[in-house]
């Protein structure tokens, strides 16, 4: 068992990073001081991952979509019973998510970690799907499918991805739609599990309040070394332009909503961390709280306090994303694009960097004190290929003329596009 103490002298914490025979990487970071432990056990599973082979397929496999998280719904039932049962009697909150890259189950605790550890362990390795159960399941997720589709929130979002992708799998919905998941069978669900819950594609990661000999204990114990399978993601060939520069929907809100979003080259292998290092620094330059766009637009009335920007990236994709509520969302949408292309015309203000720059390097510092921001770190380090401090280095290390550069390349107007829900 290869085992590695990782330690951040400037901010004075470290983890411990832990190859287990059975292939899973085990990510512990034990924090004195602290009463909760949460822990995360995920897979390099999401949404996007619709085509794929294996060293044991000839070719590749293209999957409906929402089967990943369909199998996040359906690895809390077995023959047993409900694994939210089990937590019931350890007292542990217990929760899981799909997202467009990953798939995770975890819980806190204060109290019984070993025995909410035991259930984590046992339930997510252990599928159990009948032709029956199934059905019932699609029920279930059609009704989740259809209540999404009336959310202005999550429209608002899906609609940009749709204005901005034209083949990326990122542009669809996470769950599927009613049609993509009424293909979905045990079979498949099978072999989704037998191919991606595979451990040498999985981490175990833990913060807080635990002792590191329990969890490799239970590791031990519980985890077999599966079947020997590599795997391959087909790449997507998505065209650098955008599909269409404006979408609405009308739905019941009672103030418009919209989101703009510049459509990025996506980050190269190893160049993630240090790209949504600059992007989220450029992001609070352009239109941050104390940025003269954004007391433009809030002096005006065109924006409130809902307005938010985001450096959306994983897989193939890369978004720069501004949201919020405005009475007139093309003027916002014509003052950003205005004003990305204004700095990249005359450069940028050297001021407002320094200052973006210390808030992203007190941000990245800050989540070291929450228990559950260390644990979903250590996870997006693991399926990023990089460690758990590489954010707090780049934050500091980032210079001016690295963002300037950057910023040249990024926002342009031509690869901008604006979704807007509209009262119904």
């Amino acid at each position: 068992m290869n085992k590695q103490v990782i330690r951040n002298e400037s901010i004075g914490v470290e983890y411990i990073k832990i190859d287990h025979p059975s292939g899973l990487s085990i990510l512990l970071c034990p924090m004195q001081g602290y009463s909760q432990a949460y822990a995360l056990f995920g897979t390099n599973y999401g949404s996007i991952d619709n085509c794929f082979k294996t060293n044991l397929d000839s070719d590749f496999v293209e999957i409906p979509d929402g089967v990943a998280h369909f199998l996040e719904h359906k690895m809390f039932e077995n023959e047993e019973g409900d694994a939210f049962a089990l937590y019931a009697e350890t007292g542990a909150s217990a929760n899981a998510f799909t997202s467009f890259d990953r798939t995770c189950y975890l819980f806190s605790c204060t109290d019984k970690f070993e025995e909410s550890l035991r259930i984590l362990l046992d339930f997510v390795s252990r599928p159990y799907f009948t032709k029956e159960t199934v059905q019932k399941e699609q029920g279930i997720i059609g009704q989740e499918i259809r209540m999404y589709e009336d959310d202005p929130d999550w429209r608002v979002m899906f609609n940009l991805l749709g204005a901005l992708y034209h083949e990326h799998p990122v542009r669809k919905d996470i769950a599927g739609t009613v049609e993509s998941i009424a293909e979905i069978d045990a079979e498949l669900l099978y072999r989704c599990h037998r191919t991606f819950y595979n451990l040498s594609n999985m981490v175990l990661a833990i913060a807080g309040n635990f002792e590191v000999d329990t969890v490799l204990r239970l590791c031990d114990e519980m985890l077999k070394t599966g079947e020997d399978i590599r795997i391959e993601k087909k790449a997507v060939e998505e065209p650098a332009g955008i599909v269409r520069k404006k979408c609405e929907q009308k739905l019941a809100v009672s103030i418009p909503l919209f989101c703009i979003g510049f459509k990025e080259k996506p980050a190269q292998e190893g160049e993630t961390v240090k790209t949504k290092v600059l992007a989220d620094i450029l992001l609070d330059v352009l239109a941050g709280e104390s940025s003269p766009l954004y007391r433009e637009l809030y002096d005006k009335g065109l924006i409130n306090a809902q307005f938010t920007t985001e450096a959306f990236l994983g897989r193939g994709y890369f978004t720069n994303m501004f949201e919020g509520e405005s009475k007139d969302p093309d003027a916002v949408f014509d003052a950003i694009v205005e004003q990305a292309a204004r700095y990249q015309r005359e450069g940028l203000p050297r001021d407002a960097f320094e200052r973006a720059k210390k808030s992203m390097y007190g941000r990245a510092v800050a989540q070291f004190n929450n228990v559950e921001s260390v644990a979903l770190s250590l996870v997006s380090s693991q399926f990023q290929n990089t460690g758990l401090f590489d954010v707090v280095e780049a934050a500091a290390n980032v210079t001016f003329e690295e963002a300037q550069a950057f910023f040249k390349e990024h926002f342009d107007g031509a690869r901008c596009a604006l979704s807007v829900v509209l009262p119904a």
